[in-house]
């Protein structure tokens, strides 16, 4: 078999900008709590205004880096591994042996199923590893191709 890479959809993108917004969204109830601290119990003046910072530049950030994440982040199934690749300065490089696989689950929450998106985890005996965001069908295919392909690699191993 011929592994092919395969991206993430496009429709990721705006899951990861909602999880952006909720990242803001807890950071600025903590900033504001932070804040009544400094406001009632006499706390340091910086411990909040550092916190509203941090409330603001963290969701930019991420934001900003939506695309870079999405640009470098892919996925292809041979007949000996899983791999798994993100990033371009920070590159992490994943290869999980066929034969290794124990289980493979989809699961989705609420924005992802919003999108008809789901995760696929690739499970060992030592770790596990996920890939966010594929389309349903896909997710299935992939999770019968593994599962398939390991049955296989424990048979032949046997």
């Amino acid at each position: 078999m011929q592994p092919t890479t395969h991206h993430l959809p496009p429709r990721i993108k705006q899951i990861w900008g909602y999880s952006a917004l909720g990242s803001f969204l807890a950071l600025l109830v903590i900033s504001g709590l932070l804040w009544l601290t400094y406001r009632y119990w006499d706390w340091a003046a910086w411990i909040p205004i550092a916190s509203l910072i941090l409330t603001i530049v963290e969701p930019l950030v991420e934001i900003a880096f939506i695309p870079y994440r999405y640009q470098f982040t892919r996925y292809q199934i041979s007949d000996l591994a899983v791999e798994m690749q993100s990033g371009f300065i920070f590159q992490k490089r994943v290869a999980i042996p066929i034969a290794r696989v124990q289980n493979v689950t989809l699961n989705a929450g609420p924005l992802l199923q919003w999108q008809k998106l789901t995760k696929v985890t690739v499970a060992t005996a030592a770790t596990s590893h996920s890939i966010e965001g594929l389309e349903l069908p896909e997710a299935e295919q992939f999770r019968e191709q593994i599962m398939r392909l390991a049955r296989e690699a424990r048979h032949d191993n046997a």
